[in-house]
């Protein structure tokens, strides 16, 4: 199990301010590779965290061990039939609670690279099997806690239809 940590005062959406210096993410999106898939849990962790008081309202959120990584290998084997592959997606991040579904984030990997697809990953809150932790971690953190199941869902949408020819 991983807790995600709160950084206070640190803003996660600085590759997205024009203003700022942007970190180039091509080189380790060209090829899918370890490399890529590190790259993606990255950006993956450092979304959850900022919609974490935003979007989730949560003093913590648990996920397994390794999900993240595991996630970015299944986000990649979807784009790899794409024509820029994961360079062209838009990556929505969705929570499915017990009561709703919300949008924690969008995410544009490459913003130079016009978008042919998008994938909705849906992150599910764990049901069981976590015994007395979860009013633990409450009693302990600030505000309510958010765990996450090893449980998700990927769906692809085309944004383009391929032109047939004769």
């Amino acid at each position: 199990m991983e807790v995600l940590p709160v950084q206070n005062g640190v803003a996660h959406s600085e590759y997205q301010n024009p203003n700022k210096w942007y970190y180039d993410p091509r080189p380790h999106l060209i090829e899918p590779s370890n490399s890529a898939a590190h790259f993606l849990a990255k950006m993956l962790e450092q979304e959850i965290r900022s919609a974490k008081k935003t979007h989730l309202s949560a003093g913590e959120v648990l996920l397994p061990t390794g999900l993240l990584h595991r996630v970015s290998e299944d986000v990649l084997e979807v784009a790899e039939s794409e024509c820029y592959g994961v360079r062209g997606m838009t990556l929505h991040l969705l929570y499915e609670g017990e009561e709703d579904c919300r949008r924690m984030s969008c995410l544009k990997l490459d913003p130079s690279t016009p978008s042919t697809f998008e994938v909705y990953l849906t992150f599910k809150q764990a049901n069981a099997g976590w015994g007395f932790l979860p009013q633990f971690i409450k009693k302990i953190t600030r505000g309510s806690t958010v765990i996450l199941s090893t449980d998700y869902e990927i769906t692809k949408k085309k944004l383009y239809r391929p032109v047939l020819r004769e």
